[in-house]
């Protein structure tokens, strides 16, 4: 397990912290799926909650606001991981609770 954990970490600080065209503000930003605003908002916003309602004009939307391809493709790569990244600490913790009531 231990592996699993330092192999999570370090992806998470790949993509965060890492070499890119998008800010690492944004990339936290997007992770986090907090503190954005606009277009770029709202295509995070479903990149983590409902990725199959995406639609073309959603990423021209965030093209309009001034995002080049490369960056709406780091912002979504860590929307989604960070959504991942919920949903598995959601589940581990799931997991410990039901050990805890055995």
């Amino acid at each position: 397990m231990a592996d699993i954990k330092r192999a999570r970490m370090a992806l998470v600080q790949w993509i965060l912290e890492g070499p890119g065209h998008a800010l690492a503000t944004e990339r936290g930003a997007a992770f986090a799926n907090a503190g954005l605003a606009g277009p770029l908002a709202s295509l995070v916003d479903k990149v983590a909650k409902c990725s199959y309602k995406i639609t073309d004009e959603d990423i021209a939307g965030a093209k309009a606001a001034g995002r080049s391809e490369d960056q709406l493709f780091e912002l979504i790569v860590c929307a989604a991981t960070g959504q991942a990244a919920r949903q598995y600490d959601t589940a581990l913790a799931a997991l410990d609770a039901a050990a805890d009531q055995e």
